[in-house]
C-alpha cells in the first residue's frame, strides 16, 4: 500500500505541474535502492545498469550464451514495480530462484525472461522495454554498454602473507568480496562501446544520481566507458553522489566517507559534483566530508536515509531526501 510520505511526494510533484527528468547510474542492491526511492518523486526515471556481473545465474548465462550479465538489469526492472498488487506480484515473480539439483539450481526467472526476449528481438534495449511494459515499471531501464564487460581491479595486500605486494584480481564478483586494498579498477575491453540512448539519457537529464552501491565494482564503472563518462560531464544535468550507509566488507574495508569521494576523484578527475547525500549517523567528521565535496565542487546534505531495520537504504526517507535536494538545489521553477 502506498504510505503517506509517498503521497505526499507525489501531490507536491502534481502541484509543481512537471516532473525532473531522472537518470540513475549504478548497478545490483545499490542501484535497487536508489530507484525505489526516485520513483515515489518522479514519472520520469532511467536506470543505467552496469554490465560486468559474472557471478551465480547471470554468470553462467552470460558464459553460455555470450549474452549482457542480466542480474542488476532485472534487480532495477523490480525496484521499479509498482506498490500496487501486481507491481509487487511481478517483482517477486522475477526475481524467484528455481532451486533444484539440476542445472536450473539458482537461475532467477526474471534472468531467463530477459535472456529469451533479447533473443527474440535481437536488440537488448527493446526487449528490457518489452520487459518493463509486461510490469508496469515506473521508468526504464538501460544497460550501460552494448558488450558484456569484465572488471580487473589493482589490489595491494590481497595476499594476506604479502601486505604489500600489489596484484591484480579479475571479475566482479571477487573484485566485490577482495581482501586488501583496490588501487584501481579497469574494464576488459578497453574503451567499451556504450548504448547510445544511455548516453542521450544523461544529456538530456535535469538531475543524475550516482550511487548508492558497491563503489568499485557498480558506481566507478561507469565512468570507465568512454562516451557515457564523456556524457557525464558535459550534461547541464545536476549530479548527486549518494554514499553507502557503510563500507562494505572487502573492496572498501576501513574507507570513510571521504575517502569514496577521492577514489571516485582519482578515476574521474574531470567530473564534478553538485551534491553529496549520506546518512548523517554515518559520517562521523563533517568538516573533512564537506572538504573532499567541495574539492569535487559541490557541498553535503545530510538526511536520515537509512531503514530502522537494518543497514539499507528506507526508500521513503531516501525519497524525500532526493525530493529535498532536487528543490533546494535545482532550477527555478517548473521543470523542463
Amino acid at each position: 500500500m502506498t504510505s503517506r510520505t509517498t503521497r505526499r511526494l507525489r501531490r507536491t510533484t502534481r502541484r509543481s505541474g512537471a516532473t525532473p527528468k531522472v537518470v540513475a547510474l549504478g548497478g545490483g542492491h545499490g542501484l535497487s535502492a536508489s530507484l525505489a526511492a526516485l520513483r515515489r518523486i518522479t514519472q520520469d526515471l532511467t536506470a543505467v545498469v552496469t554490465v560486468a556481473d559474472d557471478g551465480g545465474s547471470s554468470g553462467r548465462l552470460r558464459d553460455e550464451l555470450g549474452v549482457l550479465p542480466p542480474g542488476d538489469l532485472r534487480k532495477a526492472l523490480a525496484a521499479l514495480c509498482g506498490d500496487d498488487e501486481w507491481g509487487r506480484t511481478w517483482s517477486r515473480v522475477i526475481q524467484h530462484r528455481f532451486t533444484s539439483k539440476g542445472e536450473m539450481h539458482g537461475h532467477a526467472v526474471g534472468n531467463l525472461l530477459i535472456v529469451a526476449l533479447w533473443e527474440q528481438l535481437g536488440d537488448p534495449v527493446a526487449a528490457l522495454e518489452w520487459v518493463g511494459r509486461l510490469l508496469g515499471a515506473h521508468g526504464r531501464v538501460l544497460p550501460m554498454s552494448a558488450v558484456p564487460l569484465e572488471l580487473q581491479a589493482t589490489v595491494r595486500g590481497h595476499d594476506p602473507a604479502h601486505p604489500d605486494a600489489i596484484s591484480t584480481v579479475r571479475g566482479q564478483a571477487t573484485v566485490a568480496l577482495t581482501p586488501g586494498e583496490v588501487q584501481e579498477v579497469r574494464v576488459v575491453p578497453q574503451d567499451p562501446p556504450a548504448v547510445p540512448q544511455a548516453v542521450q539519457a544523461v544529456l538530456d537529464a535535469d538531475w543524475v544520481v550516482l550511487g548508492p552501491g558497491s563503489w568499485f565494482s557498480s558506481v566507478i564503472p561507469h565512468l570507465l566507458v568512454p562516451e557515457l563518462a564523456e556524457a557525464l560531464m558535459q550534461t547541464r544535468a545536476r549530479r548527486v553522489l549518494t554514499l553507502n550507509l557503510a563500507p562494505q566488507p572487502g573492496e572498501t574495508e576501513g574507507f570513510s566517507p571521504q575517502r569514496h569521494l577521492e577514489v571516485l576523484a582519482r578515476h574521474a578527475p574531470k567530473l564534478t559534483i553538485d551534491v553529496v547525500l549520506a546518512d548523517k549517523a554515518a559520517v562521523p567528521d563533517r568538516e573533512s566530508l564537506d572538504q573532499a565535496a567541495a574539492r569535487l565542487g559541490g557541498t553535503v546534505e545530510l538526511a536520515a536515509v537509512a531503514a530502522p531495520d537494518g543497514p539499507r537504504h528506507d526508500p521513503e526517507q531516501l525519497a524525500a531526501a532526493y525530493d529535498r535536494i532536487f528543490r533546494m538545489h535545482g532550477r527555478i521553477g517548473p521543470w523542463r
